[in-house]
């Protein structure tokens, strides 16, 4: 089946679609990469996107509006995708759309909202279209993420010791495979991108949107009483599975942190923000006897961030999803590429011990497309690996 898979993250700079033939043979998912295309959103949406998330209120125009014109612009992405990469002929498009809401209180989500109408989706391709991944597993108990950790563990499976894959977008995420008889873990470690985005738009007037290549990060030095104030949010000594998200980790966060220490260089708040990002990560890892880092995401693309986090690894082999056949960019894409597959094909797509779900749930709302109808009723249900083959 040829699937195109659509993501825009917490960071809600762009839309990715990620094109791939998959199937499914004697438990084997194989997953041939057709490649990646990006269409950012214009600036007028960014910004009715930014002023609607929390903490900013909102209204229910407001709602509508971002709903139909993000369901538009994931439109053009599948329609540009489906051209350029699947040659006309992609016949399911997965979208996760975008994130504004993640309810959660107390370690338990209550709820969960993603934009992106998807009739325009099916609309403008004519494909089958699967949406809103999330609410099922919340539904069920969970935390309704990170979604993708049944890809990671099909993905990693096999490989020696304990590894783990690691996001880096605006939060950032982990799935540890099993040691031992151990379960599986997967939850949200923290701020990634998040936090240090936020302040680089403060601190630069707006003139930067991100850390770009690090730069900001590598010229300051790491504050440690600015440090101190931000490990000590009670998010990170939650156990797992949580999840958060921008509701909590935003330049408010970071201005609350910073009146407590008085004004600082633009460099090392970035610097102090960036090593955060670093120390969650690694001390959410450590304790689950991670082997080896497979990362993937935005941050990968930032040095100081890499560095940070190989040197708060002290040792544990970090490397990037690249490495494995998955390009670092488009991995969250073909990881809900293949949940809209497992989906169309009536196969569970959580594992309970990573979302804290009551059990495994078949997830998304399916909008039919113009084309043949693709509602397909597996020969087997059983999913043991994913292979990520050559192209």
């Amino acid at each position: 089946m040829r699937v195109v898979g659509l993501m825009s993250g917490t960071s809600y700079d762009a839309i990715d679609a990620a094109a791939a033939d998959i199937v499914l043979e004697d438990g084997t998912l194989k997953l041939s990469p057709l490649g990646l295309v990006r269409e950012r959103y214009d600036d007028e949406l960014r910004e009715a996107l930014a002023g609607a998330l929390p903490p900013a209120s909102t209204s229910l125009e407001r709602v509508c509006l971002l709903d139909t014109r993000i369901g538009q612009a994931f439109a053009v992405a599948a329609v540009r995708a489906d051209r350029e990469l699947c040659a006309g002929r992609a016949e399911l498009v997965a979208s996760h759309g975008q994130t504004v809401y993640h309810w959660a209180e107390a370690g338990q989500v209550h709820g969960t909202l993603q934009l992106g109408q998807p009739a325009w989706i099916a609309e403008a391709t004519g494909c089958t279209v699967v949406s809103d991944f999330r609410p099922r597993d919340v539904a069920a108990g969970g935390q309704g993420a990170p979604l993708v950790s049944l890809v990671d563990l099909l993905w990693l499976r096999g490989r020696p010791g304990v590894p783990a894959a690691l996001n880096l977008g605006g939060i950032a995420n982990v799935t540890v495979a099993a040691g031992g008889a151990g379960d599986p873990v997967a939850f949200d470690t923290g701020p990634a991108n998040a936090l240090v985005d936020a302040a680089v738009v403060e601190l630069t007037g707006g003139r930067l949107r991100y850390d770009v290549d690090g730069a900001l990060a590598a010229a300051g030095r790491v504050h440690q009483p600015l440090l101190d104030r931000l490990l000590a949010d009670p998010y990170y000594r939650l156990p797992p599975p949580k999840t958060t998200g921008k509701e909590l980790f935003h330049a408010g966060h970071v201005r609350e942190a910073l009146g407590g220490v008085g004004p600082l260089p633009p460099e090392d708040v970035i610097a102090t923000l960036t090593r955060l990002t670093a120390r969650t990560v690694a001390d959410a890892l450590r304790p689950l006897g991670a082997t080896e880092v497979v990362a993937s995401g935005g941050g990968t693309h930032n040095p100081a961030l890499m560095a940070a986090l190989r040197a708060e690894l002290a040792g544990t082999p970090l490397r990037t999803s690249d490495e494995l056949g998955v390009p670092t960019a488009a991995k969250e894409a073909y990881a809900f590429a293949v949940l809209g597959f497992l989906t169309v094909h009536g196969v569970a797509g959580t594992v309970p011990a990573c979302t804290g779900a009551r059990g495994a749930r078949v997830l998304g709302s399916i909008t039919p497309g113009g084309r043949v109808p693709v509602l397909a009723v597996p020969a087997e249900r059983r999913v043991d690996s994913l292979v990520v083959m050559d192209r």
